[in-house]
């Protein structure tokens, strides 16, 4: 099985371990997940499984996935997603397979992915915690602007306009972000549940994919020995 899956944001609770000591955790419904589509090197170049989340009615989709989905026998999914495996694991993959938390029974610590919540168009110092102009000395209606912005043009001043990247003003997240590293606290393999460590970005009932952590600090990676 691959160690990922997709899933859903339940929302935040806290446990006790067994010290007593207060935990916050997220709530994660990871799967059942479906593959959808195998792919191998001869046939696309690559070996890869899909999967499909999230049952969804024919009317809120596409005729293309509805036909894309029968074909693997399993009802039209809202959400697909690739993982890349190895030709040797590619064998252990059929059409309709459902894929479970079981995935992730032997994992530790899991990268998750996900939408982060849309903040709107957002000041410099909302966006990027600018400290703003000072608050006295004359300061006249001015403490939140992020000052200086015509001369950070080009190196030899000659643009009229700023360098790409200069930090201002705009739209503030709704953004791909992966937070890595998160230590699973506890499972619930019945009702697919895992109970991770620590915030998960984006909305409640927002989409996320887990997988299994790609690197680990030396202080987490000395919690698997």
């Amino acid at each position: 099985m691959p160690a990922a899956i997709l899933g859903r944001k339940i929302g935040m609770t806290r446990i006790y371990n067994a010290e007593g000591k207060n935990v916050p955790v997220t709530i994660i419904e990871a799967g059942p997940c479906y593959v959808t589509q195998v792919k191998s090197a001869e046939n696309d170049g690559y070996t890869a499984v899909q999967l499909g989340f999230d049952e969804v009615k024919p009317r809120n989709t596409t005729q293309q996935l509805i036909g894309h989905d029968i074909k693997a026998g399993v009802a039209p999914q809202r959400i697909h997603r690739e993982v890349r495996v190895n030709g040797e694991e590619l064998g252990q993959y059929s059409l309709g397979q459902a894929i479970t938390v079981a995935a992730l029974e032997n994992v530790k610590f899991v990268d998750i992915t996900g939408t982060s919540k849309g903040k709107g168009t957002a000041g410099t110092m909302k966006r990027h915690n600018f400290k703003g102009m000072c608050a006295s000395h004359g300061t006249e209606r001015k403490h939140r602007t992020p000052g200086s912005i015509g001369g950070h043009a080009t190196n030899r001043g000659f643009s009229g306009r700023p360098k790409k990247g200069k930090r201002m003003a705009g739209r503030m997240g709704d953004e791909r972000v992966t937070v890595r590293s998160v230590e699973i606290v506890g499972r619930d393999i019945e009702r697919n549940l895992i109970l991770v460590k620590g915030a998960v970005p984006g909305a409640n009932q927002g989409f996320v994919y887990v997988r299994e952590a790609k690197r680990l600090y030396k202080r987490k990676a000395s919690k698997l020995a």
